[in-house]
């Protein structure tokens, strides 16, 4: 495939919008692009204008199943306005493709479909199968790989490239996701008697002060480093001469191998109980959202393949590394912990949702050529 077909392909993604949904238009030009090189593709369209998407090329005398994966929805733009380029333009300036999800992660979506074709097109079949997921609302409660995953589409894995923005270097570990949503439950009274009440606002501050410390004492990772953790949303109160009764604040969490979702979630529930019996305010704890941090060893050789395919084709020094980010690898890895697992892919985890997101021709190009190395070299 000429470059110049290749950069459109990625423009094209750009231009359809799939802000937190719509995925079904990404999947359908996906499918008819697969299709056009006579790929096997299934389109799993599952309302509201979601879908998944499975392709696979291979000829199965090695019973081996790699799979690549990425999600085709991207996170909004607040203001269009401040973009210099067209959010869904993908415009090409200076060897750079502009647009949402340029980097996270139409780019890697993109690269990996035509690295299908180009092995299928060379007649460099895998000897075994090449699975290309791509999935549905990875930005928002991973809809579609859960759907995925009930599916059973990864159990037979042996291995899962993930293509999120990573600029060539190769991360082999990245830390889990809790979201969680702390309601406080007080007394409503008027505002000229606020000692007749109790401000549920309150309640929300004496839990963040503690909150700030929660994790203090935890243990580095060896790889993933230190627990992240933040307050990321309060809301609370009806009218300034009303003490409320009710608030609520939402919290992200970022779990590590050493210290994993189940023991965050005991030590929120913890904070709370003893919150609830020693003081006047009652909170309630919601985990809303919870993904298991990914680590395979960097002398896996899985690792190892992958690190020599990105170090052969990418034209920056690459390295091996880890990010606090999620990925859908969480969901498929559920019931396979211990299935190998890489992200890798274009520029760069720090262009995702940026204003004026941005990745380079050159690591797009030689993503395309990473994958396809990374294949021919699980199979040979």
């Amino acid at each position: 495939m000429e470059t110049n077909e290749q950069v459109r392909i990625l423009q094209d993604l750009i231009r359809i919008h799939s802000v937190n949904g719509n995925e079904i238009a990404v999947a359908d030009y996906l499918e008819k692009l697969l299709r056009s090189h006579d790929i096997d593709v299934t389109v799993d369209a599952f309302g509201d204008r979601r879908a998944n998407l499975i392709a696979q090329i291979g000829d199965g005398t090695d019973p081996r199943i790699l799979g690549f994966t990425g999600h085709m929805d991207t996170v909004a733009v607040p203001d269009p306005t401040r973009w210099q380029h067209d959010p869904f333009g993908g415009e090409v300036v200076s060897g750079h493709i502009y647009g949402r999800g340029a980097a996270d992660m139409k780019s890697g979506l993109a690269a990996q479909a035509i690295a299908l074709i180009e092995l299928k097109e060379a007649g460099h079949l895998p000897a075994g199968t090449l699975k290309f997921i791509a999935t549905a609302g990875e930005k928002l409660g991973t809809p579609g790989a859960w759907r995925l995953e009930k599916q059973g589409v990864a159990d037979g894995l042996d291995a899962l490239v993930v293509g999120e923005p990573t600029g060539g270097n190769v991360v082999f570990a990245h830390s889990g996701s809790i979201t969680y949503r702390i309601t406080s439950i007080g007394k409503s009274v008027h505002s000229s008697h606020p000692d007749q009440g109790i401000n549920a606002i309150d309640g929300l501050l004496h839990f963040i002060e503690q909150e700030r410390a929660l994790f203090g004492d935890v243990a580095d990772d060896q790889y993933l480093g230190k627990v992240q953790h933040s307050i990321t949303i309060i809301e609370g109160g009806k009218q300034a001469n009303t003490i409320p009764d009710q608030a609520q604040l939402f919290g992200n969490i970022r779990p590590t191998a050493a210290f994993n979702n189940q023991a965050v979630t005991d030590r929120l529930n913890d904070l709370v109980d003893q919150v609830n019996h020693q003081t006047p305010f009652q909170l309630e704890l919601k985990v809303t959202q919870s993904f298991g941090p990914i680590l395979t060893k960097p002398d896996n050789d899985f690792v190892q393949l992958a690190l020599h395919a990105a170090q052969r084709n990418y034209p920056n020094d690459v390295e091996l590394k880890t990010i606090n980010g999620a990925t859908d690898a969480s969901v498929f890895t559920l019931n396979r912990p211990d299935l190998p697992v890489v992200v890798l892919g274009c520029d760069s985890w720090n262009m995702a949702h940026q204003t004026d997101e941005c990745t380079t021709i050159p690591s797009y190009l030689a993503a395309i050529k990473a994958y396809k190395q990374i294949a021919r070299d699980f199979f040979n």
